[in-house]
Order: structure tokens, then C-alpha cells, then sequence
């Protein structure tokens, strides 16, 4: 390791040292929630760390740090009202193209424990196929595995979903049975 290397990094340690807590004060007061604020703080110094070559001496690396994080919390922003409008847009095609599911809770209460009860990939494998309507190549394009290993994992998921669910979850109405129905984890 160069001494300039060895410099940069013990640099960048101070910095941190110094600078953790007004950096976090800072971003606490202008996000909602302080895991955001976390977030916020863990991507500044990461952009730090990135180009600690770059990072100012003396009292200028907080201003720095200030102006990283300022960016920072306007991408989550400019982010977050993007998921926003998407959101509010598809709750307006929800409402507009789906119809009452009241009279199917039981059974999509069933249906989502059960899924809870999958490991991930064979959820999302499962979802992919049954829900987006997708074939075993396109979800292997989605998941960059291959159509072998998709056709393998959707056997498997809808082997355990039926044992999770049963082949006739029941007559509506049995509600508390699913709510305290428990749920494994599947081995990964």
C-alpha cells in the first residue's frame, strides 16, 4: 500500500470521525424517518469513501460532505415522487379495472400466507408465471437464471404451495383458521 494510499484513508477516517454526528443531525432534520436518515448518511460516506482522494482538508470536507449529502437526499427525493405519482397512477388503474375481491379474502388471505411461506426465488418464480403470465424463458430473462432452473424452482413452489394451501383451501369464511395458520421457512 503507497503512503499516499495510507494517507488518503487515515484522512477519510478522521473525517468520519469528525463529521458522522452533524452529518446525521443534518440529514435527521430534513427526512421523515430516521432509518432514511441512516440511509442518507451511509450513501454520503460511501461517496466519500469513493473519492477520499478528493476529499478536502481541514474544516472544507464537512462543507463537502454537506454538499454530498445535499445531493443525496434531493435523488431520494426526486425518487420518492416518482414512486409516488407511479403509485397514485396505478391505484387509479386499480380501482378502475379490478372488482370487488371481498367475497375471495379467505381464500387470498390463504393464498398469501402461504406464498409468505416459500423461499423468495420460488415466490417470485411462481408469482412471475401464475400472476404476469409469464413462460419459463421470459421469467428466466427476468430472475438471469436459466429456463431449466425456472422450470425446476415453479415445479418445487407449486409442490409446497399446494401443501401449504391444500387443493381445496375450504368454503369462505374460515378466516381465523388462515390468520393462525403458521408459516416455515423454506431451507435455501
Amino acid at each position: 500500500m503507497s503512503s499516499g494510499t495510507e494517507h488518503d484513508e487515515d484522512r477519510f477516517r478522521r473525517v468520519y470521525a469528525e463529521d458522522f454526528e452533524s452529518l446525521l443531525a443534518y440529514a435527521l432534520r430534513r427526512v421523515a424517518h430516521p432509518e432514511d436518515a441512516a440511509d442518507v448518511v451511509a450513501e454520503t460516506f460511501l461517496v466519500a469513501w469513493r473519492r477520499r482522494r478528493d476529499l478536502p482538508a481541514g474544516g472544507e470536507a464537512r462543507l463537502w460532505l454537506y454538499g454530498v449529502a445535499r445531493r443525496v437526499l434531493a435523488n431520494q427525493h426526486r425518487g420518492g415522487v416518482r414512486r409516488q405519482r407511479l403509485g397514485e397512477r396505478l391505484r387509479q388503474q386499480i380501482v378502475a379495472s379490478v372488482a370487488d375481491p371481498g367475497s375471495e379474502v379467505p381464500e387470498r388471505l390463504a393464498v398469501r400466507v402461504a406464498l409468505a411461506g416459500l423461499a423468495e426465488v420460488d415466490r417470485e418464480v411462481l408469482m412471475l408465471t401464475v400472476w404476469e403470465g409469464l413462460r419459463p424463458h421470459e421469467v428466466a430473462a427476468v430472475l438471469g437464471v436459466g429456463p431449466a432452473v425456472v422450470r425446476t424452482r415453479l415445479s418445487r413452489a407449486r409442490a409446497r404451495l399446494r401443501g401449504l394451501v391444500g387443493d381445496d383451501p375450504g368454503p369462505p369464511g374460515h378466516v381465523l383458521d388462515v390468520l393462525t395458520a403458521s408459516t416455515r421457512k423454506e431451507d435455501r
